[in-house]
């Protein structure tokens, strides 16, 4: 493994790394999303001076799906709204399409802001340490916050899955903006014997 990455291990009894193009119903993809891994990187380790890059990703265990019903509102809380708000007047039930019994390997980078002068090796060790002692600033989600994860350190010697497939295009990460809608960016995913090689840049390289 690289000397400048970190590394953890996530499992969880149920995931669900939702489709972007999917509006209405969440469909899973096949597989965690480097967006979703960086979301359980930040949740045991964020600091400001220094961003996750995911590199890899390793699947310990066969994909397993199911579909559930799940209750969700229609409308998004606002600071600005007056009048109370009903969840169970707003609720509508929609189907989904979810993993389940998922393990994963997380291997990332810490790679520090522009202006940082502190070396990312300290936040390469706070992180390792962090792990160790299953400590976090919130729990880890795969996913959804309904869907809790386990994380514990990366066994190097944890044989993969053998599976390999060409799964097309997948859901790199999500560029912010001051204001919605939120531009998706993608990269072309291939899996070689239950591992995904994250690619430095998306498609179309607009960061």
């Amino acid at each position: 493994m690289n000397p400048n990455w970190v590394s953890v291990r996530v499992y969880g009894d149920f995931a669900c790394f939702t489709r972007p193009e999917n509006k209405m119903e969440r469909v899973s993809y096949p597989i965690i999303t480097p967006s979703a891994a960086r979301g359980v990187l930040e949740a045991i380790f964020w600091h400001p001076q220094f961003e996750w890059r995911v590199r890899e990703i390793r699947v310990y265990k066969p994909v397993r799906t199911m579909s559930i019903l799940r209750n969700e509102v229609e409308s998004k809380m606002s600071a600005s709204r007056q009048e109370p708000y009903f969840a169970d007047r707003d609720r509508t039930q929609r189907n989904a399409v979810i993993l389940r019994d998922v393990d994963y390997g997380i291997l990332a980078e810490p790679v520090v802001r522009p202006g940082v002068t502190h070396h990312p090796q300290k936040y390469r060790e706070q992180f390792r340490r962090r792990v160790a002692r299953g400590q976090c600033f919130h729990r880890p989600a795969l996913g959804c916050r309904e869907f809790p994860a386990e994380f514990e350190p990366f066994d190097e010697t944890a044989r993969t899955v053998e599976w390999s497939e060409d799964l097309g295009l997948m859901l790199w990460d999500l560029k912010y903006a001051e204001k919605p809608p939120f531009l998706p960016l993608f990269f072309h995913a291939v899996i070689k014997s239950g591992v995904i090689e994250v690619p430095e840049k998306p498609l179309g390289d607009r960061l």
